[in-house]
């Protein structure tokens, strides 16, 4: 995103430093030249206001933490473009007050309906290009709710899974305490049968011991 803002930028300076130019020109020109580089002007203003329309909307979709920084290079984009407005006011106002002390004139008249439709052009190719931006924006809209809605699959998917792991988790958890408690009945069964083998290992000395005792003790 930024790297699309950095390029606005200089698509601005490079309009910005040509409108500077032209606004300097106009006073020292005449007739249709003057007329042609005002409407040119007045054409190349809008494509700046359109390029910082365009700067708005990138400094939107920067992170926050790095935001601040282009929203002041931005809000310094806009004073100058203010102040050159300002100036091609004034400069266009001179003029018009000029056009106005021979406004019954042929030639002011000409002037004047070629503003008029170069204005018309303007406001025509203002709408159509705000038209494709519309269309830009819903189609990025509409983009950004098919990948919502593939998150969504995604999360519920992971869901899903995690869940068959905690089943598969239960199940192993039990058969763990079954397998623990047969091995602890096993080996108290082991124990037991070497207490068995124990006692009857001392009863079985005990009895030769008893034996040999008696029979000593007969002779």
């Amino acid at each position: 995103m930024s790297s699309d803002f950095e390029a606005y930028e200089q698509d601005f300076g490079t309009l910005t430093a040509e409108i500077t130019n032209k606004i300097g020109r106009i006073p020292k020109l005449a007739g249709e030249e003057k007329t042609q580089l005002v409407l040119n002007v007045d054409k190349q203003l809008e494509e700046v206001r359109e390029l910082l329309e365009q700067m708005d909307l990138e400094v939107r979709e920067i992170p926050i933490q790095s935001r601040g920084m282009y929203n002041s290079r931005l809000k310094s984009y806009k004073q100058e473009m203010e102040k050159l407005e300002k100036d091609f006011v004034s400069i266009k106002n001179v003029r018009n007050e000029l056009l106005g002390d021979d406004g019954s004139s042929s030639e002011s008249q000409l002037i004047k309906l070629r503003e008029e439709r170069a204005h018309l052009l303007d406001n025509t190719e203002r709408l159509e290009r705000s038209s494709r931006r519309l269309e830009a924006g819903y189609q990025i809209a509409v983009e950004t709710e098919q990948v919502g809605q593939e998150i969504l699959t995604n999360l519920h998917s992971d869901r899903e899974k995690i869940q068959r792991s905690r089943d598969r988790l239960r199940e192993t958890d039990a058969n763990l305490g079954k397998s623990s408690r047969i091995l602890t009945g096993m080996l108290r069964r082991i124990i037991q049968n070497r207490v068995l083998v124990f006692i009857l290992g001392a009863i079985i000395l005990l009895t030769v011991v008893l034996a040999i005792y008696f029979n000593l003790r007969g002779h």
